[in-house]
């Protein structure tokens, strides 16, 4: 009867075992997705007329039409723009709509959570022509304050779910605590409540600003005239003819968004105690 039983050792020997099928499938999984990504880097250094990998040539041609191109900087700015704008205006709505959510009672509050993340359930073509339409009665069509409402709606969902998911970790007597003690709630959140959620919310901001900053389908029906974005000028390059100089500049997004990332790390990582 004893030889069935497994010993503690044994038990481990399964559980590394286990541990070593998961990591691997993760490099793979990994390596498949990272590997084209990579693969545009040395493209954007070829010296040719056309996309080709291995370059034959190395240069750096392309960046230099890149930045050469008023027509590029242009979509360049209003891209930054709108995706500054979208994650200043996006975090703070979110935040605040993932606290009420998490802090009120009312017995509706999962449908109105389900209602706050339906923009990430709708195809985006979808919210595309129904912004379209709505943009041009309102006279704010190819305008900045059009891409910034448009990406907020889009943003706003991983907000919420990110902030919601750091309040669920977090013990809110610290706040109540703080509000017994005369602060206002909103001073106790300020104070109390949003320095333990910092890291959610850091992120937060960084999603907000990449979904703008990387959004296509959207910017192609409400963007346009003087505020192209670079994403829309992308496709349309990519549909007209194969420009080299696509390349360069997804190499310059890649740099941002990693950027970005190490950013979040460095300044949304909680601080340790001292001992």
């Amino acid at each position: 009867m004893l030889r069935w039983l497994k010993s503690p050792a044994t038990e481990t020997q399964v559980t590394h075992g286990q541990r070593l099928w998961l990591y691997a499938i993760s490099v793979l999984i990994m390596t498949l997705l990272v590997i084209p990504t990579l693969i545009v880097v040395p493209m954007s250094f070829s010296h040719s007329q056309y996309l080709e990998f291995p370059p034959e040539t190395w240069s750096t041609r392309w960046y230099g039409h890149y930045f050469g191109s008023s027509e590029w900087m242009q979509a360049t700015t209003t891209s930054f723009k709108a995706a500054v704008l979208t994650m200043l205006v996006a975090t703070p709505t979110g935040v605040l709509a993932a606290y009420g959510l998490h802090t009120s009672r009312i017995r509706f509050v999962r449908v109105t959570f389900v209602l706050m993340i339906t923009p990430m359930m709708v195809p985006l073509v979808l919210v595309a022509i129904g912004a379209f339409y709505a943009y041009v009665q309102m006279g704010i069509l190819y305008t900045i304050t059009g891409l910034v409402l448009a990406h907020t709606v889009l943003a706003l969902p991983l907000v919420v779910i990110v902030t919601g998911a750091a309040l669920k970790g977090y013990d809110m007597s610290q706040e109540q605590a703080a509000r017994s003690l005369g602060a206002p709630r909103w001073k106790a959140f300020l104070t109390v409540t949003l320095p333990q959620i910092r890291f959610a919310v850091v992120t937060s901001a960084l999603l907000a600003f990449l979904t703008s900053f990387d959004e296509v389908v959207v910017a192609m029906f409400i963007s346009g005239g003087d505020n192209p974005t670079l994403t829309r000028n992308m496709f349309n390059a990519l549909r007209d003819q194969i420009d080299p100089t696509i390349a360069s500049i997804s190499t310059i997004m890649i740099l941002v968004t990693t950027l970005m990332m190490v950013l979040a790390q460095l300044f949304g990582q909680q601080k340790k105690p001292s001992k």
